[in-house]
């Protein structure tokens, strides 16, 4: 069944618009009509059948049957916390973030950041970056869009990750505890947050590792093996999902 997200402005509870370009795929590119069923998904977390009620180019109009707690979500907020990479790796990370059931994703500089885009260039990158998050988020079935929020740098991050119930700081340099002893030393319930920090090609400099061991960060090795940084978020996140989903 075709996926849609709506700001809460075009939901009422009983009925749903649909405008832009979504109601031009439901018109042209699908070609539904009148009767057939859509999923609608609202940013409080909830999915709603709906049965469309009138189709044009421009607006498209249903009516909900049914609504529930959407699938495909943690019961507690995931955020990645990636450094800059170089080139397009960005867009395979944050693809495959959402697809691993991420709530947000923060991009930051590091020491290491080969690539330093001006602030101009960010704002284009994480436009571009955002639309990845919809059509991935549509693709597999989540009843949220996860946010690329504004790029930080890493004092920022190190501020934003104190609040968190726990921070896996993935860090080559740490052999003594894998990601798994730290995921299975907490509990996390609706409402934590639980953060995951990848570094860029060159990983993180001691410097930084220890700022964030200071800061209250659990410093974590993923395996025997050096994975790329594109690859690095993946496997933290589906350690995730098979610690608390599986």
């Amino acid at each position: 069944m075709p996926r849609f997200f709506v700001k809460t402005e075009n939901f009422d509870g009983a009925s749903v618009c649909i405008g832009g370009d979504d109601a031009w795929h439901i018109a042209r590119s699908l070609r539904m009509a009148v009767g057939e069923e859509i999923t609608v998904c609202t940013p409080d977390g909830r999915e709603h059948i709906c049965t469309l009620t009138k189709i044009g180019d421009e607006a498209v109009c249903a009516a909900v049957s049914e609504s529930r707690r959407a699938g495909g979500e943690f019961p507690f907020k995931t955020v990645l916390y990636q450094a800059l990479p170089k080139g397009d790796k960005m867009d395979l990370i944050v693809q495959k973030a959402v697809e691993n059931g991420i709530f947000a994703i923060v991009p930051f500089l590091s020491e290491r950041c080969v690539s330093r885009p001006d602030e101009k260039s960010l704002e284009k990158k994480r436009a571009r970056w955002q639309r990845i998050a919809l059509e991935a988020a549509k693709q597999c079935g989540r009843g949220v869009v996860p946010e690329i929020m504004p790029a930080t740098d890493f004092s920022g991050l190190l501020d934003a990750v104190k609040a968190d119930k726990l921070c896996c700081f993935c860090y080559e340099g740490e052999k003594a505890r894998t990601i798994k002893a730290v995921l299975q030393s907490v509990k996390p319930s609706e409402g934590d947050t639980v953060s995951v920090v990848v570094g860029s090609e060159g990983g993180f400099s001691e410097k930084e590792a220890a700022a964030a061991e200071k800061s209250g960060a659990a410093m974590c090795g993923l395996g025997e093996r050096i994975l790329r940084c594109e690859s690095a978020s993946s496997y933290a996140l589906a350690c995730i999902s098979y610690e608390f989903e599986l």
